[in-house]
């Protein structure tokens, strides 16, 4: 089998290397994907539940090493790295928990006219089968155990697809659930092209559940060539935040500073957009400025680097060149926006048409596009005018108007007093519009992991 270099994007060092796979291996790990779904799917919850558990442990064990294969291949800094794999023997965890308890629910069928207490009936879940779970690369170790760690803690079998860019963080989580005692065929792992692999994947008849995060082209693809199949697909987002005059300044813009950089901005609810009142933006901007402008970026293994890389040099010529053609367009580029190879300063664009390009569409890059608003009516008609919805950020000191804002504001999460750029492993995880179907979320994805059957015994009157 040929081998891959997985190179660091920071100064092109090899990290490790990944075997490529071949539409021949994804026939071939689907077979025993079918197989291995039997056989998980027949094994008690208390036994799948104490492999997973175990997998945890190693997962913590192995956190460091997690963390520097992480930083190396993503360019993420290390101390982001680290928060990152430090969570991700609690997401497993949690799927283990949340994977045993599959409750279903008695039916009142004697509510139904003309039917009396000779039926009874209830409802139960079961695995789907084999499940596809195809992974970006901003997150290479959450975004992954949120898809597999409730797949398999209900009894699915999995075939995941990482990232590219970023295949040795999945392999090296991989190998927990293995060395835990995961039966053969119940988690493989293929790494090669997206295009020829995906569409393999995703076409065939033997999965029955698609679990994707990535851009909304990719998804609406996904979604036309699948067929009959269960479907999670949380994809691109355009994220805003209101700043409105009654607001605590500092504590909004120490929020903005974080939201919109960390992990160079390459999250899917990182803070892109923010719709600052008028009455209140000079102000705004004098407090944002020098907090955006103290983000130390650098080499992701220096311990003083809070921001590093983009993903490749391709990722940053695309944001350096989107930051260009939004000052050229008639913004004010207020501070960073230089590139060093796959770095990219981190940059403030104030003055920003919110119909431009730089707005509505998703920049994935460490820059924030600054417009103003007059009073919440405008703010939130702004925050609703691009086609995405995952998430959103609402700063005011007036009860009314958060409420207002949450009833509002279309998107599948909204925080008020902080930035979309936080999120708890348990809580429901999706969007609306154009960012997606289905959530995540380790309930929600257990959820979406299983089929709900209705039972109905029928008795004879007495």
């Amino acid at each position: 089998m040929q081998l891959e270099d997985i190179k660091s994007p920071f100064d092109g060092a090899v990290i490790g290397q990944a075997p490529v796979a071949t539409i021949a291996d994804v026939d071939n790990a689907i077979a025993k994907a079918v197989s291995g779904a039997d056989l998980w799917r027949h094994t008690p919850a208390h036994i799948r539940s104490a492999v997973l558990l175990k997998a945890a442990a190693l997962a913590d064990e192995r956190s460091e090493e997690i963390a520097q294969i992480i930083s190396g291949e993503n360019g993420k800094s290390l101390l982001e790295a680290r928060g990152e794999a430090s969570r991700s023997g609690e997401i497993i965890r949690l799927a283990a928990f949340e994977g045993s308890q599959l409750y279903g629910s008695t039916l009142p069928l004697d509510a139904n006219k003309g039917t009396g207490l000779e039926k009874l009936g209830f409802t139960l879940r079961q695995p789907v089968g084999v499940v596809v779970a195809i992974s970006p690369f901003n997150y290479p170790a959450l975004l992954v155990l949120h898809k597999i760690a409730p797949a398999l803690a209900v009894g699915n079998s999995v075939v995941l697809k990482p990232a590219r860019t970023t295949p040795l963080t999945a392999l090296a989580l991989a190998k927990c659930f293995i060395d835990a005692g995961l039966p053969e065929g119940v988690l493989q792992v293929l790494h090669g092209s997206g295009s020829e692999l995906g569409n393999a994947l995703v076409t065939d008849s033997r999965v029955r559940k698609i679990s994707f995060t990535g851009s909304t082209a990719t998804g609406t693809h996904i979604s036309s060539v699948a067929g009959v199949k269960k479907l999670s697909l949380e994809l691109g987002s355009s994220c805003p935040v209101v700043v409105l005059d009654d607001a605590d300044i500092e504590y909004a813009t120490d929020a903005i500073a974080l939201g919109g950089y960390i992990n160079a901005g390459q999250v899917c609810i990182s803070v892109q957009r923010v719709i600052v009142d008028e009455k209140v933006m000079a102000n705004f901007l004098d407090a944002l400025k020098p907090k955006v402008e103290a983000i130390k970026i650098g080499d992701p293994k220096n311990p003083d680097t809070k921001v590093g890389t983009l993903i490749t040099e391709a990722e940053a010529i695309r944001v350096e060149a989107s930051i260009k053609a939004a000052v050229n367009a008639g913004a004010t580029l207020l501070t960073g926006g230089e590139r060093n190879k796959t770095l990219v300063s981190p940059a403030i664009v104030c003055d920003v048409d919110p119909k431009s390009a730089f707005a509505q569409d998703e920049l994935f890059g460490p820059a924030i596009a600054v417009s103003s608003a007059n009073g919440i009516k405008e703010a939130i008609a702004l925050a609703n005018s691009t086609v995405y919805g995952l998430g959103a950020g609402v700063f005011t000191k007036n009860v009314d108007v958060a409420i207002q804002s949450a009833r509002e504001i279309d998107a599948g999460i909204i925080h008020i007093n902080w930035t979309p750029l936080w999120r708890a492993d348990l809580m429901p995880y999706g969007g609306v519009k154009s960012s997606g179907v289905g959530k995540e979320g380790v309930r929600s994805t257990v959820s979406e992991m299983t089929e709900e059957k209705t039972i109905i015994l029928h008795g004879r009157s007495w």
